[in-house]
């Protein structure tokens, strides 16, 4: 059953608008990245993943990151639109977040804008920001949507509205999966 979305207010969008398959835009909006105290992505170069039922990830250039070391991981997982994603431990300020960014190297056809790129888990970062608003992850712990106030839902992984379980990852809409 799908759940009920949750009326955009005035200048947001429906999380349930979004398209499958996923679709990237472009944006200017500021897109900010910080970890171990150290803001190591600080750019208005920057694509939007559109999905339903999920908040917006945003990739960012890998030629974005200041201060900051990404260390390829072994593990990869595959999205049936986007294709093979491979994972990124971020090293900065002292800080380590174990494969806590990812991005598609060899994007599948159409989503080639997203080589170069890649996007984080808010949860594992100090503070993401979306020009300055700091960004809530994607609940449930398990996708990494970008949640602002641009944004209405019910998120995939989150609570319902009115009750009800979560929607459980690996259901409804995106079959795109990471390993825990």
């Amino acid at each position: 059953m799908r759940p009920v979305p949750v009326p955009p207010a005035p200048g947001q969008e429906s999380v349930w608008d979004y398209p499958r398959p996923p679709r990237v835009e472009p944006s200017i909006r500021r897109v900010r990245i910080a970890l171990g105290g150290v803001t190591f992505v600080d750019t208005t170069d920057a694509v939007r993943v559109l999905e339903t039922s999920h908040p917006p990830a945003w990739y960012v250039s890998l030629a974005a990151v200041r201060g900051a070391e990404l260390v390829r991981e072994g593990r990869t997982t595959v999205c049936e639109f986007k294709g093979r994603a491979a994972y990124w431990t971020v090293v900065a300020g002292g800080a380590q977040a174990v494969a806590a960014a990812w991005g598609y190297p060899d994007p599948a056809a159409g989503y080639e804008v997203l080589a170069d790129r890649f996007t984080v888990y808010p949860e594992r970062m100090d503070a993401c920001w979306i020009d300055d608003e700091r960004v809530e992850p994607q609940p449930g712990g398990f996708y990494g949507g970008w949640v602002t106030g641009d944004v209405a839902g019910p998120f995939k992984g989150g609570p319902v509205p009115g009750g009800g379980s979560p929607l459980p990852p690996g259901s409804g809409p995106c079959v795109c999966f990471r390993p825990r």
